[in-house]
């Protein structure tokens, strides 16, 4: 993933990978989204939403682990970025049982 406007973070529990191909952002995460990292992603997102992308993908695939700051921030970002974000949900049984019991997969747009 590395086309076009792009950045790649590290933290101790999070790693971030962010390019642009074809008109589409996506902001990938591996590793765990917590309050320590919150607001790496959040600049990071923030940094993207000025940009012209149509559409921004914000890809949870790789991501273990989900806090409660972790779902206040895709409620954030749900508001945000609104038309243009869609979130691809992941294979992590814990963030996915997050969503489920919070009711947040009934309100995030999900790319999948």
């Amino acid at each position: 993933m590395s086309q076009g406007n792009g950045a790649n973070l590290e933290s101790r529990c999070l790693r971030v990978q962010s390019a642009r191909v074809n008109g589409r952002h996506t902001v990938r995460l591996e590793g765990e989204m917590d309050l320590s990292v919150i607001g790496m992603v959040d600049s990071e997102m923030r940094r993207v939403e000025a940009t012209d992308a149509p559409k921004i993908v914000l890809d949870l695939d790789q991501l273990e682990f989900l806090d409660a700051s972790g779902l206040r921030l895709l409620m954030h970002l749900n508001t945000r970025v609104q038309d243009r974000l869609r979130i691809k949900r992941g294979r992590s049984a814990q963030v996915r049982r997050m969503f489920e019991l919070t009711g947040m997969d009934e309100i995030l747009r999900f790319a999948d």
